[in-house]
């Protein structure tokens, strides 16, 4: 199932020969991958600048809800049924070695295991400082490199959008994780966002603005002649309302509401699943509009 060369989910080889969209299976697995890694990126940039959270289940948990995400495409590859998606172009138990993307996936869980070993409840040890700097750069490196190697459409700034864009979506949703993770904790009173946890709060407001304006310039390099019928504009703006409605509007709301209501977690929660559902929902619509090479997901 191959994936449009701008959708920040794209990460295959490209193909010279139009492909049908990727299916929703596909693309939902490379969100929850995507949210995966953005997890794991912020909770590794924050232990490099000894600004996370100290305690060893407050790195434990991040640690494993990310990979949760991440090797979900791995399970759902492993089973041997027709048409299920492969992991970074790798099927477990039929491709007899992994494919790049694949092993740069894998080598992330290195760095994350070290982190998971050093935890102590303290996080000024050196050694843990660096094992959240290599868990950030693996996270980003993995984001990065399953980056389409294909012909982009002709336009602007394209190709700069596209690695900017997918590893924005990526800490936006971790983001909304990692903050569901501190709402979570039954320790903290009920209430509005308490103030050390407002500046993240504001942080999550700016992801998604500028979020949301990296999607707009790349749905605008669509609007070429040459690509102009490539989808019915008709059926695609009513999904694209709803998909920025799910992936912005009502996450932003949540923290608007966590920030001056209360910091539920049941209000992080629903901010992340809409997000993460608006994010689908949105790559579903760009890889039916540009159907070009191959996914990560395929």
């Amino acid at each position: 199932m191959p994936m449009p060369p701008s959708a920040p989910e794209a990460g295959a080889d490209s193909s010279a020969r139009p492909a049908a969209a990727p299916g929703y299976l596909a693309i939902a697995l490379q969100v929850l991958a995507d949210t995966g890694y953005g997890i794991w990126a912020l909770q590794g940039m924050a232990l490099a600048f000894g600004i996370f959270r100290e305690g060893r289940g407050e790195s434990l948990v991040p640690l494993a809800g990310g990979a949760l995400l991440v090797i979900a495409g791995l399970i759902v590859a492993s089973v041997r049924v027709p048409g299920l998606p492969a992991w970074y172009g790798w099927h477990p138990g039929r491709s007899a070695w992994p494919t790049r993307q694949a092993l740069i996936a894998l080598a992330s869980f290195l760095p994350m295991l070290a982190v998971a070993g050093l935890t102590r409840g303290d996080n000024d040890f050196w050694a843990t400082r660096m094992a959240g700097a290599a868990l950030m750069l693996g996270s980003l490196a993995s984001l990065i490199h399953s980056m389409p190697r294909g012909t982009f459409p002709a336009s602007i700034g394209n190709g700069a959008v596209l690695p900017v864009g997918r590893v924005m979506a990526a800490l936006y949703g971790g983001g909304l994780w990692l903050w569901l993770f501190v709402a979570a904790d039954g320790r903290l009173a009920v209430g509005p966002a308490q103030p050390e946890h407002q500046p993240w709060l504001l942080v999550l407001l700016i992801m998604a603005l500028l979020l949301g304006l990296i999607e707009g310039m790349r749905w605008h390099a669509l609007r070429v002649p040459d690509t102009a019928e490539t989808a019915p504009r008709g059926s695609v703006v009513p999904a694209r309302f709803a998909a920025a409605l799910l992936g912005y509007a009502v996450p932003c709301v949540a923290l608007l509401l966590a920030d001056r209501w209360q910091a539920s977690g049941a209000l992080a929660l629903g901010a992340a699943l809409s997000a993460m559902v608006g994010r689908a929902l949105e790559q579903r619509l760009y890889a039916r509009a540009n159907r070009a090479v191959g996914s990560a997901f395929a």
